[in-house]
């Protein structure tokens, strides 16, 4: 099921200024507030600097300077929230898309590389990864992606064929080609999945109740008509310009996933094997 939404609607479930929850997302870890807090130091020590060779020129603007590097710790979550955010705005054209959970597998993706030396002195890329919920999601229609998040111990409630509800995004008028996906909602487990909260929750549940009963049994249909569905092709999320060598690229990263997946599983059953005849 796929209805478009007005621009207006859009920009309520996506603001332009960050919520709380999307503030809460971007916060991260003592790592990164610890960066923060070394730039909020290292930009008050500079301005410290700065006063005390040209002491007395442009007070006022030192001191507007000494407010936003000494909170910058506070602030900058705000600020790269509202830049994700801008990231969804920029497409023109969004619909209220409900769709069935198709698959669910768990991966470990790097999400931070450092580099350390060894006892040795020699150079050492440590990387550091996190696991990963992958849950593939799609339609009757041939539309498929997968929403990836943080793994939870909430997320052993998710099972195939569940119904899902997002947002989907893009510059066609009508949304042949979905450039963009938000966070899922997942009525039967009341759940959100997603590594980042685009939408205003509250607003996305008033507007599906709306849709429900503005639609009821309808809604299981699409907003064109049936001769035109018939030729119509399959939608995928393909971004703008992709190349056939990438479309190949992210077809061999989903089959090494599943491929990942399929041994994890059989190493566990050997374990699982090995224990039993120990006993």
């Amino acid at each position: 099921m796929l209805i478009p939404i007005t621009r207006e609607k859009f920009e309520q479930l996506v603001p332009s200024i960050a919520t709380g929850s999307q503030y809460a997302a971007v916060w991260g870890t003592v790592r990164d507030v610890l960066r923060r807090l070394l730039i909020s130091f290292v930009g008050v020590i500079v301005l410290f600097v700065l006063d005390v060779l040209f002491g007395g020129v442009a007070q006022g603007f030192k001191f507007i300077l000494g407010i936003v590097f000494g909170f910058y710790w506070l602030w900058s979550p705000v600020y790269w929230a509202s830049i994700k955010n801008a990231s969804y705005r920029k497409w023109r054209y969004s619909g209220f898309w409900r769709g069935r959970v198709l698959d669910t597998f768990i991966t470990e993706d790097i999400i931070d590389e450092a580099e350390s030396f060894n006892r040795l002195g020699d150079l050492v890329i440590v990387e550091n990864r996190e696991r990963r919920i992958n849950v593939e999601i799609g339609d009757k229609e041939g539309f498929r992606t997968i929403i990836k998040a943080p793994l939870q111990r909430i997320h052993k409630a998710i099972a195939r064929g569940q119904p899902v509800e997002c947002l989907v995004m893009s510059n066609d008028p009508d949304l042949e080609s979905i450039r963009e996906v938000s966070d899922v909602y997942i009525p039967s487990q009341d759940l959100w999945v997603g590594a980042y909260p685009c939408l205003r929750r509250d607003f996305f549940l008033a507007m599906r109740e709306d849709l429900r009963d503005r639609y009821g049994k309808k809604s299981s249909r699409t907003t064109t008509s049936p001769s035109s569905q018939k030729n119509r092709p399959p939608r995928r999320p393909s971004p703008p310009r992709r190349s056939s060598e990438e479309s190949r690229r992210g077809d061999r990263d989903y089959a090494e996933l599943r491929r990942r997946r399929q041994r994890e599983d059989r190493r566990r059953e050997r374990a699982t094997s090995r224990k039993s005849e120990d006993d």
